[in-house]
């Protein structure tokens, strides 16, 4: 599958957070497979510096976690619940509809029966439930009529083998906020703006998987991200005012990277959180958290290393 690898670290950003970690401590790098829990249970680390993707499942995030709170190790970030449930689009979503928080209006699809009712308004997002790293998401996720929606479903739900979110279509524009610390001390930095101005006329204005993975390289980046976002005061207290909600509501640790999208009202909504960001090192790449620390006044391995204090601060090891 093209996608297949898309949410996994290279060796590049592992060494760099390796790196950055070792000004300051001492480190060893566990591989994050089927040995991993015999070598925690050997090594037993006083912290884990966690970025495991995981492999197979809805609930990969969570299985680093889930072996580390059964081995009582500390670890940075999240646990295995809010790993789980935001790798979970439609149960993310309702999670925030409870707790009032603003995002598209949506349905879950198996493909077969469309959306019940047709309650949904053109133009819809297609999105799998439960991947990352904009996996299944493609220009022509966004349909526009109800054939072609049919179509688009019935060929994702098969090649991804999994239910499809299928929502509103939000025509705003987009933000993402990094966010960092616990509880009443969880802060946001610079906001980030996605420019879809700069993607290819044919392109969707969306942060699709071609953008990130295919038309964005190295050798020919998108400057596709503006940091910090041009925007007035009360929009930038509105969207910072919901990202620490959501952060918050979700039981988010120490770090996470939320999306946020304008609607037809220019009301801010929340599409996508992530609570394991990217964190690529070099600084002509495009990631966002490192993009928005440095516009806060941090270098990488400060970035890392604040992540690192927020958790031992949060285990009382400090």
């Amino acid at each position: 599958m093209l996608d297949k690898y898309a949410e996994w670290d290279t060796y590049e950003t592992i060494n760099a957070i390796r790196d950055a970690l070792a000004v300051h401590h001492n480190v060893i790098m566990i591989e994050a497979n089927e040995d991993a829990y015999e070598k925690f249970r050997k090594h037993r680390p006083d912290i884990v510096f966690n970025v495991a993707e995981g492999a197979h499942g809805i609930s990969r995030e969570a299985q680093i976690p889930a072996m580390l709170d059964m081995l009582q190790i500390p670890y940075t970030g999240s646990d295995p619940l809010t790993l789980s449930l935001c790798l979970d689009k439609s149960r993310t979503k309702e999670v925030l509809t409870y707790y009032g928080i603003p995002n598209s209006k949506f349905v879950v699809s198996q493909g077969e029966n469309g959306f019940a009712g047709k309650e949904l308004n053109f133009p819809l997002i297609l999105k799998p439930i439960g991947e990352g790293s904009s996996k299944g998401i493609f220009n022509s996720s966004y349909v526009n009529d109800y054939e072609t929606f049919t179509k688009t479903l019935v060929e994702n739900v098969e090649k991804y083998n999994q239910p499809f979110i299928v929502e509103e279509y939000l025509p705003g524009r987009e933000f993402t906020v990094a966010v960092i610390g616990n509880g009443n001390e969880a802060r946001t930095f610079p906001i980030v703006e996605v420019n879809f101005s700069e993607l290819p006329e044919d392109m969707i204005p969306i942060y699709s998987y071609e953008a990130k993975w295919i038309l964005d390289t190295r050798d020919n980046p998108l400057d596709i991200f503006s940091c910090p976002a041009q925007i007035d005061a009360e929009l930038e207290n509105k969207i910072n005012e919901i990202v620490l909600k959501t952060y918050s509501v979700l039981n988010c640790k120490d770090w996470s990277r939320i999306d946020v999208r304008l609607d037809v009202n220019g009301e801010p909504n929340i599409i996508e959180v992530n609570p394991l960001p990217g964190v690529l090192p070099n600084p002509d790449d495009n990631s966002c958290y490192p993009k928005a620390a440095r516009a806060a006044g941090m270098d990488y391995s400060q970035m890392i290393n604040e992540v690192l204090f927020s958790a031992i601060n949060r285990y009382g090891l400090a």
